[in-house]
């Protein structure tokens, strides 16, 4: 290993002051050769895979706009060029979700805001000695995972079950083990392993989640749901995997336990407006049309210039039955949208519904105006006489 004198730095947080203080920390205690900087997690990425800017070192905020501290981490735990980066993750507070996160991702340490240059120095000098003598677990693990690499689950099991007998109390091995027990399809004994690992660990996400995929499989939607809920709570950011589960849900027609897992994730991202989006266009899709309006006005009501959701959300009125305000929203859309066909339509299909003739042929005439061969706008005409 370098030298920490030789060693080149990766400094990534979203405030300038602190990405200068901790290059400032850093020469003062004669650490690092070169020094780099990123304002997120995707521009971090970006400069990585650089081939000429080789990182030996990686100290990261956790929090910060497009791109996560932790997200940053998967990504790079993920590419078997950097997932070996020392990588020294910075929080303004060790919360709950801070160390399940850290927990998920195998953050090698963190370091909570503020610090002073002793503990910094402190903190690195402790992360290089431990990538240079790991611990029976860590080399058992990471065995584990070339073994995986190479397609031999079997002994990948092997040393995962080696690194739960190097160290009991880590709920990692079982975590892994686990997920190579799913690997096999031998979901009994995953489930075990799932469930040894919460009960070391309360707070491994990850073991929560695959305990919710293994329920639904089994046709346990309540204790599926459950299991989600309980991942959420602890570690909001997660809420994808969530999201994800819900849409298996609609698929299925559970609506109702659908409602219940799309909410949780609304509650623990009220300030998420895309991840809202998503949500919205879920539920409009599926039949939650009251839950998808009702996300549809926050969103524009917290950022107007989506004017273009307008058009989202009367079709969502309309379908749920609120045509009067179908209408407004759908017209005030237009205005914004100019000559959307769609929009024209469903304007249209609303009018004949209400038994207003002259309007719906008002909007069909439109419609053919712009395309004469427009089918739907003919059948609506047709159907006015």
């Amino acid at each position: 290993m370098r030298s920490l004198r030789d060693m080149n730095f990766l400094i990534v947080d979203d405030m300038d002051n602190m990405r200068r203080s901790i290059r400032a920390m850093l020469r003062l205690i004669h650490f690092g050769k070169e020094f780099f900087e990123a304002s997120n997690g995707r521009d971090a990425l970006k400069l990585i895979e650089k081939e000429e800017i080789p990182v030996d070192f990686i100290i990261s905020d956790y929090k910060m706009p497009y791109m996560s501290g932790t997200e940053l981490l998967y990504r790079l735990r993920g590419n078997r060029k950097f997932r070996d980066i020392p990588f020294l993750m910075i929080t303004a507070e060790a919360n709950q979700e801070v160390v399940a996160e850290a927990a998920e991702h195998d953050v090698d340490a963190y370091m909570t805001k503020p610090f002073v240059t002793a503990s910094l120095e402190q903190k690195i000098k402790e992360l290089l000695y431990q990538s240079v003598h790991p611990t029976p677990l860590t080399l058992h693990m990471k065995n584990s995972r070339e073994l995986e690499e190479q397609g031999d689950v079997d002994g990948a099991m092997d040393e995962a079950k080696k690194a739960a007998a190097a160290n009991p109390n880590s709920s990692r091995p079982l975590r892994e083990l686990g997920r190579l027990f799913v690997k096999k399809g031998d979901f009994k004994n995953a489930l075990l392993c799932f469930q040894k690992a919460i009960e070391l660990n309360r707070l491994d996400v990850t073991s929560y989640h695959y305990l919710g995929q293994i329920y639904y499989r089994a046709g346990d939607v309540t204790r599926a749901c459950n299991h989600f809920a309980t991942a959420m709570d602890i570690s909001p950011r997660h809420s994808d995997r969530a999201i994800n589960f819900s849409k298996l849900l609609l698929k299925q027609g559970k609506l109702k336990e659908a409602e219940k897992v799309l909410k949780l994730v609304l509650k623990n991202n009220s300030d998420d407006i895309d991840l809202k989006e998503d949500v919205a266009e879920a539920c409009s899709a599926n039949g939650l049309y009251d839950l998808a309006s009702k996300i549809y006005r926050e969103i524009l009501r917290d950022d107007p210039e989506r004017f273009y959701l307008k058009k989202n959300m009367g079709i969502t009125l309309h379908r749920e039955g609120d045509n009067g305000e179908a209408v407004k929203v759908l017209e005030e859309a237009l205005e914004k949208l100019g000559d959307d066909i769609e929009i024209m339509l469903e304007l249209a299909h609303i009018y004949l519904e209400l038994k207003m003739p002259m309007r719906a042929d008002k909007w069909a005439t439109r419609i053919i105006r712009i395309d004469p061969q427009n089918q739907d706008a003919k059948e609506i005409m047709a159907q006015i006489g």
